[in-house]
């Protein structure tokens, strides 16, 4: 069989099933009538989904990080993340939450975490599934239980991590957040909520209510895909407000680029030159307001 074309319909389906709109039976049923056949869908699939095994960027054992699992108090009961540190620091470092997708704590975030850290920060990538029991090995399973968790204690817990972050021996106090999908949507809620961020980085991230957007004290930074067309019906309500509020915020939009576009495991819907660009707009933003 020859390459399969994927096409824009079929990365839209795809994005209406890993936000729990379609279950895997019926987002499979829609794969097949776009690609006209069930084998040419069983071979699109696969290039649609993220792939563990293209998640390692920078190695885990990379001689110039130290990297562990930890665990610190969240508002309620006990949180579990991964922490890493650039090796050679000298002196105290800002710090950054890098937040995941609604797959939990995987190889990807890990690596994200990882690469963050090479830029000079110490880095915390929680696993906001925690109160669950952490993340599971199936992402379906993973995506199930995101629908089960609780809002306010969600965005709670992103805040003890922030002051968990602020307290560490070998950071400088002044902590950051940068949320990708789910994790975009959780940093523009934590920006409402913690006076004491120090600045927020959301990659296609919903938006938070707009009556919330007084209480934003942080600067911002909002990444957009150009093709998500299901996040960026907030952008214009939200933009308004900040203007209006006198918040300091950036928004950039990447035209003809998918949601996602970041992850560099998914073959689809990664896109090499807006991610690149989007990483160094966001790692020149934290240098400058967490220094």
């Amino acid at each position: 069989m020859e390459k399969p074309t994927i096409t824009q319909a079929m990365i839209n389906a795809y994005d209406e099933y890993t936000h729990l709109t379609l279950d895997r039976r019926r987002f499979m049923e829609k794969l097949t009538a776009l690609a006209g056949s069930g084998a040419a869908a069983a071979a699109i699939a696969p290039m649609l989904a993220a792939s563990g095994a293209r998640a390692q960027i920078v190695p885990e054992d990379d001689d110039r990080l130290t990297a562990e699992d930890v665990t610190y108090p969240g508002a309620e009961g006990e949180m579990k993340g991964y922490l890493v540190r650039p090796k050679d620091a000298a002196g105290d470092l800002p710090a950054v939450i890098v937040i995941h997708e609604n797959r939990g704590l995987n190889t990807h975030i890990r690596d994200v975490a990882r690469r963050m850290a090479l830029e000079g920060f110490v880095t915390l990538a929680p696993d906001f599934l925690s109160p669950q029991g952490g993340t599971p090995s199936d992402e379906d399973q993973a995506r199930q239980m995101f629908s089960s968790l609780d809002a306010d204690q969600t965005t709670a817990n992103a805040e003890a991590t922030r002051v968990y972050l602020s307290e560490l021996d070998g950071t400088n106090g002044e902590v950051g957040a940068v949320g990708f999908c789910w994790g975009g949507g959780l940093v523009n809620r934590l920006a409402t909520k913690s006076p004491e961020l120090g600045a927020g980085v959301a990659y296609y991230g919903s938006q938070p209510p707009v009556g919330d957007v007084p209480d934003i004290e942080a600067p911002l930074m909002l990444h957009y895909a150009g093709l998500d067309d299901r996040i960026n019906a907030g952008i214009d309500a939200y933009r308004a407000a900040l203007e209006e509020n006198g918040k300091v915020f950036e928004i950039h939009v990447y035209d003809g680029v998918n949601h996602a576009f970041n992850n560099d495991t998914s073959a689809a819907r990664y896109n090499k030159e807006a991610a690149d660009l989007a990483w160094q707009r966001t790692v020149e933003f934290f240098k400058t307001h967490l220094s």
